[in-house]
């Protein structure tokens, strides 16, 4: 079986690394190269903060699909499928593999070779889409991920937050909180918030 390999290039000046050639597990080389510039134009890298190619968000997709999220293997499968709201995540009988399978032909032809501009028409004509729901939700987790899943290469997205990673301890940080005046999610929100139980 030949060998599907996917080169990561930084997306950013940010990140001067050498490029690096990622074994692929489910994408072909060229649906990969499709993925990757979707994923760019809804996390793109700018003058200031890296993107979604710099996190090589692509490879955490991968290994996602690859997995057993991609195949659903822990994901109710038995009908009624039904349109439901976004919280409640897939509901439809497609699993994330086959979703991906569908949709990334929806992009068009050689989508990566296309402008930024046409590139943002296309994903504009698909935003409705379980495609593009699943492509914008894997976008931001390989952004924000544990590196130890393929994405946030070099932890750029923690960087661009300033997120310390999975520290163990707040020790030095409870004095400091305990002193904080308590604030409910609307007053830190700014606006009026609708819980659960209050919906129709």
């Amino acid at each position: 079986m030949k060998r599907r390999e996917f080169i990561i290039l930084p997306a950013s000046a940010l990140l001067l690394k050498a490029q690096q050639k990622v074994p692929l597990r489910f994408f072909t080389a060229e649906e990969a190269k499709a993925v990757s510039a979707a994923a760019e134009r809804i996390l793109p890298a700018d003058a200031e903060t890296p993107g979604a190619t710099d996190a090589a968000v692509v490879i955490y997709i991968d290994r996602q699909l690859a997995g057993p999220h991609g195949r659903d293997k822990y994901r109710y499968t038995k009908g009624p499928w039904v349109k439901s709201v976004p919280e409640h995540g897939n509901q439809d009988k497609a699993t994330p593999q086959q979703i991906y399978r569908e949709g990334i032909p929806t992009l068009g032809p050689d989508f990566a070779a296309q402008s930024p501009e046409e590139q943002d028409r296309r994903l504009t004509a698909i935003e409705k889409s379980p495609f593009f729901a699943q492509l914008r939700a894997h976008t931001i987790e390989g952004m924000f991920c544990d590196p130890l899943h393929g994405g946030n290469a070099n932890m750029v997205g923690w960087k661009m937050i300033n997120f310390p990673g999975p520290v163990m301890s707040y020790r030095l940080d409870i004095e400091l909180t305990a002193k904080r005046t308590p604030k409910s999610l609307e007053q830190i929100a700014g606006r009026k918030i609708k819980g659960w139980e209050d919906e129709a």
